[in-house]
């Protein structure tokens, strides 16, 4: 059997997936990978035999996607030519962690397409949502990607097609200590803005792990340094708590680690609200962004935070074999 697995390339969550993903489906058939777009810190260790440029949201440094470079860096020509492209009929199976030009080529192709993402959950009707959704950002959720049969992760497991997080064996072989320090990594962020807003709470170590410098450099009790896989990790292992963006793959791996958890969702990004949204519902704290008037806040969960005490159970291989078996 021939598998394509398909992969999306912003952010790291998507990555760190795949590398639990990918052993249990080389398992299963012969196994190619496909990789598009940019805005990543991992690289796979396994051979990759599509490289694409696909359709990346660029990080900005407002606290939200930069629309202006996302787009002006968009190349729709080359787009539909990957698409046009890509052999997907090849394939006996594919599946895509949210990539839009292995969606869009099996959907002119009439070729089934398995959704295997965070994104596929949040749309699903039984997972929390924001109050204030916005429309065009669901849509964008819906259409960026569209797949014939959806398999989702999500915090808890709000369905029986969700399932909790897959938490690296990286992560899961840490040691896990409390140094006092807390980690921050807010990639849509500019890293002055959150070091003149974290310099107010004094007595308080943070450790910023940042997209946007290629030099460490100290202010005050605030360290900014290059994010860097093994630092952050270790970093985040030995922290009294995390503050981060309310993406998929930190906040998880925060949760497994039994750290205190403060997420603060990118604007206009419909995904990181929903995300926040049952984030909340579990009890972690949100805040809508580093304003001057949400700095109390992060204060009260300095002082009086709490970790959301949470099992993810190792289930990778149940779950490649159950989509394997129900799509062959």
């Amino acid at each position: 059997m021939r598998i394509l697995y398909a992969i999306q390339g912003t952010g790291n969550g998507h990555l760190t997936r795949a590398l639990d993903v990918i052993p249990a489906l080389q398992q299963r058939g012969e196994l190619d990978l496909l990789v598009s777009g940019c805005q990543v810190d991992l690289s796979l260790p396994y051979p990759v035999k599509y490289r694409l440029n696909g359709l990346s949201f660029i990080f900005g440094k407002n606290g939200g996607v930069d629309f202006y470079r996302t787009f002006s860096q968009a190349n729709t020509r080359n787009f539909y030519k990957e698409i046009r492209e890509l052999p997907v009929k090849d394939y006996d199976l594919v599946i895509t962690d949210f990539e839009p030009i292995s969606s869009w080529a099996c959907l002119l192709a009439n070729k089934p397409c398995i959704g295997l993402s965070n994104q596929v959950a949040v749309l699903n009707k039984h997972v929390p949502k924001p109050e204030e959704a916005g429309r065009m950002g669901k849509f964008i959720l819906k259409n960026y990607s569209p797949t014939t049969t959806q398999y989702g992760f999500h915090f808890a497991r709000f369905d029986e097609t969700i399932f909790t997080p897959i938490i690296r064996k990286q992560v899961r072989a840490l040691e896990v200590s409390n140094q006092g320090h807390y980690t921050v990594y807010l990639p849509a962020h500019d890293d002055h803005k959150i070091v003149n807003k974290l310099t107010r709470f004094k007595g308080v170590e943070w450790q910023v792990f940042s997209k946007h410098n290629k030099q460490q450099f100290r202010h005050e009790n605030v360290l900014v340094q290059p994010i860097q896989n093994d630092a952050f990790l270790q970093s985040m292992a030995s922290s009294a708590g995390v503050l981060c963006a309310a993406g998929f793959g930190t906040p998880s791996e925060v949760l497994y680690l039994q750290k205190k958890l403060l997420v603060v969702p990118m604007k206009n990004q419909f995904e990181q609200a929903c995300n926040a949204a049952a984030l909340k519902h579990m009890g972690v704290a949100t805040i809508k962004s580093l304003k001057k008037k949400h700095l109390p806040k992060i204060h009260e969960w300095l002082e009086s935070g709490e970790p959301i005490h949470i099992q993810y159970p190792d289930e990778t291989d149940a779950i490649v074999q159950r989509i394997v078996q129900e799509n062959t």
